[in-house]
């Protein structure tokens, strides 16, 4: 363990300190969402003098972030606060005096961007614009991802403009070669000068999300659904924008048909780039995923598109983009959840895919702020006790009883990505019209107030040796649909268990208590059912008794 460590911190010495590459250096690529990555260090977890949590530095020992200085005004936490409450107070106190702070980190995995360049068709051969012509290999394979780049990949990649992110390095010839970890396509832009096509009566987000099962295999697609003023779209450049990410269904993973949710931040480009959009999601930190995922603020581009990690290799994507007057929305969300990813990476709290997973974290910290859309409810009680009762007798296990059972009792748009992607899209589009229906906090009023433009975006899944995915679930009932009947024959992926260091917790998780298995609705079916049987066994054992008794001879003795 130790030499592989070594191995890698020398690795990413000779990375930092090399003076040359084909690519740029990533710190003079621009802004990552809406922070400027001028003042802050390019490392790894293993930085001595840097202003981020060391619990946070802890998940990035082997990989390239960037994180604050020592000294810097970086995004904090209040201990022993919940995280919400946190967040609350410190927006209430940042009212009245605003900072400005630098993120928790970001993940960035790469030292070099290479901005635009081409692959020669049929070989491993990039072209530059300038003509320069550099040998083109990937970053290896995790060991434990399943799938990965192959033919079809480098043919589909092959036939556009990209953007890659990663590393120069020297052949055993001497020759030098760029080592991609992210493939963008140049090509998947948003344009401000789109038209204007709003939605039909026969058209809502579910629809255009499902409409070829996802359309895992459909070209990439931006629509303009909404314009304050379509005669001045070119204004747009370099306006704020406040994304809303749905990744779609695996299709070789039947624990993973509610999809991903994530939500990002950055500026409309005018070339209609938005690979540094800023994106913030969340997965389980208790486990290492078999993709390398780590839940982090990151770019888009790597988000999407990162060889192992990136969404876009295992599932299609929708994405709804408001575009702002001014950052004030968009910049309170990216302020306030950095504050709760302080929080997760300390495990003040803890992910649970029932209550606290991507769309849950992400929807209580834009409630916090203010934007409350419509909640859908909770499937009902007499289901929720059902259905504990059915998964701990058939699984023998009272903690799949409780799984479940707090899965149907949950806020679906809290729950499932796909309900969280509806309600906010629809809320949107009635915010931007004036049309809510209801009083608005603040934060509704400073987004009808601010919005220019909405568009709908699809992402197609990449080409891999990896099934191609479909649209998320949005529902218990789509999910059982769609996941097979038998428990037994369901595609799972296994993955190992991360513990974290006892000396980097700090005190007591306010949000994590346990939950006993039985939950008290349930064990009040079970009781009063039995109670109900006894009553019931009781009486007939009574009628028997009297009726032996009313046939019996006079002067009988029972």
């Amino acid at each position: 363990m130790r030499s592989k460590a070594t191995c890698v911190a020398l690795m990413l010495c000779v990375i930092l300190s090399a003076n040359a590459g084909i690519g740029s250096p990533i710190q003079d690529d621009g802004d990552l969402g809406l922070h400027s990555v001028q003042g802050l260090r390019l490392t790894s977890g293993n930085c001595e003098n840097c202003a981020a949590l060391p619990q946070a530095l802890w998940y990035f020992r082997d990989d390239l972030i960037f994180a604050p200085p020592a000294g810097t005004a970086a995004a904090g936490f209040a201990p022993r606060t919940a995280a919400q409450a946190d967040v609350a107070q410190y927006m209430s106190d940042a009212a009245a005096a605003p900072q400005a702070s630098a993120p928790p980190l970001i993940w960035v995995g790469s030292s070099e961007v290479i901005r635009e360049a081409r692959l020669v068709a049929g070989t491993r051969i990039l072209q530059l614009p300038d003509g320069t012509r550099t040998d083109f290999a990937t970053t290896g394979k995790l060991p434990t991802n399943r799938s990965y780049f192959d033919k079809g990949s480098l043919d589909y990649f092959s036939q556009r403009p990209l953007r890659l992110r990663g590393e120069t390095r020297l052949a055993t010839d001497g020759a030098t070669r760029f080592v991609a970890r992210t493939l963008w396509p140049l090509d998947f832009a948003i344009p401000a000068d789109a038209p204007l096509q709003p939605l039909a009566e026969h058209e809502n987000f579910r629809r255009l999300i499902g409409a070829h099962r996802g359309g895992a295999e459909q070209p990439f697609a931006n629509r303009l659904i909404w314009a304050r003023d379509p005669s001045r779209r070119s204004d747009l450049q370099d306006k704020p924008v406040l994304a809303v990410m749905l990744n779609g269904a695996q299709g070789d993973d039947d624990e993973a048909h509610g999809g991903h949710f994530a939500i990002a931040t950055g500026r409309f480009r005018a070339d209609g780039d938005w690979s540094r959009w800023l994106t913030y999601n969340f997965s389980n930190l208790n486990s290492y995923s078999e993709k390398g995922v780590v839940a982090a603020p990151t770019p888009m581009d790597k988000y999407l598109g990162d060889l192992n990690s990136g969404q876009s290799w295992y599932r299609p994507s929708y994405m709804l983009v408001a575009v702002l007057r001014q950052a004030r929305t968009a910049q309170q969300y990216q302020t306030a959840i950095e504050r709760v990813y302080n929080h997760f990476y300390r495990h003040d709290f803890e992910f649970d895919h029932a209550r606290a997973n991507c769309a849950g974290i992400s929807m209580d910290t834009l409630a916090t702020l203010g934007w409350r859309p419509r909640q859908r409810g909770h499937e009902s009680w007499f289901r929720a006790i059902g259905a504990y009762l059915h998964t701990a007798a058939s699984s023998l296990s009272l903690q799949d009883g409780r799984k479940i059972y707090d899965y149907l009792l949950e806020e679906q748009t809290r729950l499932y990505p796909a309900a969280a992607f509806d309600a906010l899209a629809n809320d949107l589009l009635h915010l931007a019209k004036g049309q809510a229906g209801r009083t608005l906090t603040p934060f509704e009023q400073a987004l009808t107030e601010d919005v220019e433009a909405i568009y709908y975006v699809h992402i197609p899944q990449f080409p891999s040796s990896r099934a191609f995915g479909f649209a998320p679930v949005d529902s218990f009932d789509e999910y059982m649909r769609q996941a097979p009947a038998e428990r037994s024959k369901w595609k799972i992926v296994p993955v190992d268990g991360r513990p974290f260091p006892p000396e980097l917790l700090d005190g007591p998780a306010p949000e994590s208590p346990d939950r006993f298995p039985v939950p008290l609705p349930v064990a009040a079916t079970i009781a009063s059912t039995l109670a109900a049987a006894y009553l019931a066994l009781r009486r007939i054992f009574r009628s028997k008794s009297n009726t032996r008794r009313s046939t019996m001879p006079a002067g009988a003795t029972p």
